[in-house]
């Protein structure tokens, strides 16, 4: 008598070889698809630093005027050096929530009025939490340089932000404007994050605090796609001499 151990295993079905043959066909397409999408976003992420290492190292350009407002984008103005000059507007500081190297707070925006009638805000820094209710030291006069950044409609990752309560999570150009009363057609649709004011009081905004950081794991993520079609092909090899086992295990 042989045993169930020792008997030889039949063949596969064909309809069953087709759905294994069919599935693997689908994952080896899709993983290496997913490979090569990653290998492109690679070579975009790379010509965006490289695009904006060179924006922050340039010398300041005029800011946008509103001929260029609707060309405005990240992919060709983000981290932009710009230079503006006008005259601040009082009383119009609002607080954003910050977490920077120095800690936890708040960034200080405020607006300035241009020669020619529009409004940028302006990012002049950071205080600290504590700094909140505490009088700020006034804007310096003059032209003032920084990075350009594009707005933040909506909120934080995890908060939205309250105009109605003055509780802010992210830099939204249009709600902040609006809920200052200022002009949505003359204000610009970005901010720029000023750069550290030499000799500032200690009562003044900390700027130049921009973090320019773009993760690029896309390399990883591209081994790790042709790592798995790899595996797929490497099941399909086994399913083969596998096959060829139980014909000769038969014969």
């Amino acid at each position: 008598m042989v045993s169930p151990s020792s008997s030889p295993r039949r063949h596969r079905s064909t309809t069953s070889l087709v759905c294994l043959a069919l599935i693997g066909i689908i994952l080896f397409s899709v993983f290496c698809a997913l490979g090569t999408w990653q290998v492109q976003r690679r070579a975009w992420k790379l010509d965006l630093i490289a695009r904006v290492d060179q924006r922050v190292h340039a010398a300041p350009t005029p800011a946008p005027g509103p001929a260029n407002w609707p060309r405005v984008t990240a992919d060709s103005d983000e981290y932009r050096r710009v230079s503006l000059d006008g005259a601040w507007i009082a009383d119009k500081d609002t607080l954003v929530q910050a977490v920077t190297d120095l800690g936890s707070g708040f960034w200080v925006l405020t607006p300035l009025r241009l020669a020619d009638g529009n409004i940028v805000l302006v990012n002049r820094g950071y205080i600290a939490a504590d700094q909140r209710q505490a009088p700020r030291a006034a804007p310096a006069a003059g032209p003032v340089t920084g990075l350009l950044r594009i707005s933040e409609p909506g909120g934080g990752f995890l908060r939205k932000n309250e105009p109605a309560a003055d509780r802010w999570f992210s830099r939204d150009v249009a709600a902040i404007a609006a809920q200052r009363g200022l002009p949505a057609a003359q204000v610009a649709p970005y901010f720029v994050d000023a750069d550290a004011a030499p000799g500032a009081s200690a009562a003044a905004p900390v700027g130049g605090l921009t973090i320019i950081k773009f993760p690029n794991s896309h390399l990883v993520y591209a081994i790790t796609w042709y790592g798995m079609a790899l595996m797929v092909i490497i099941g399909a090899v086994y399913v083969v001499r596998d096959e060829r086992r139980r014909g000769i295990a038969k014969d």
